[in-house]
């Protein structure tokens, strides 16, 4: 209880609203019952992310082709920090965490399964869980900040492109083309593809 009412702050204003106080409010009891159970606001945040990972590795179905398995995985991992933007962070400010510890051996496994070379799995697997990590945090921060200025994303996308359009085709020919493309991607589709980028270096490294 103490753990989804401590996520439930985290979503709706981040973690400058995770305070024991508010804690307190929404659980309708006291510090102590609270602190028995965790340290602090740090402990609170480690068990939040802890319990947001462990559910997208229980959402996983080790089956018998690796790769869809490590795809289904990205797209996990991306859907949670896109859904929870604070998980990104807190994962990046604490990797050693239980359940991020328990991801990085599920990819090891998968990699391994598609005969990785060993010296190569560290990289792939740093590889992987860098990209989804590093694309789910910037479209969380984007978000944040054009839901501070009033900003939605196709008119923030449209303005880029009227600026990209501008530019001489003849020096900048594929950013002057993308216009049209940047404007109507879909974020999440183009992790995907990204993914399946990675899927095909993984079988050249086979």
């Amino acid at each position: 209880m103490i753990v989804q009412a401590a996520t439930e702050l985290l979503d709706g204003g981040g973690e400058s609203a995770l305070t024991l106080r508010a804690l307190t409010v929404r659980l309708s009891t006291g510090y102590g019952a609270i602190y028995h159970h965790v340290a602090d606001k740090g402990d609170l945040l480690a068990a939040a992310t802890d319990d947001v990972i462990t559910r997208v590795l229980a959402d996983m179905v080790m089956d018998a082709d690796p790769r869809e398995a490590l795809r289904r995985m990205a797209v996990g991992l991306f859907d949670a920090i896109d859904a929870h933007p604070w998980v990104g962070t807190e994962l990046s400010r604490q990797p050693w965490r239980p359940a991020m510890v328990e991801f990085y051996e599920s990819i090891g496994r998968l990699l391994d399964a598609l005969a990785v070379p060993e010296p190569a799995r560290f990289d792939a697997a740093g590889t992987l869980v860098n990209y989804v990590m590093g694309v789910a945090g910037q479209n969380a921060a984007n978000a944040r900040r054009r839901a501070g200025d009033d900003t939605d994303r196709a008119a923030f996308l449209d303005n880029v492109a009227e600026q990209w359009a501008q530019l001489d085709p003849d020096r900048y020919p594929f950013v002057h083309a993308a216009t049209t493309r940047l404007r109507e991607h879909d974020d999440r589709e183009q992790f995907i593809t990204g993914v399946d980028i990675f899927l095909a270096g993984i079988a050249a490294l086979h």
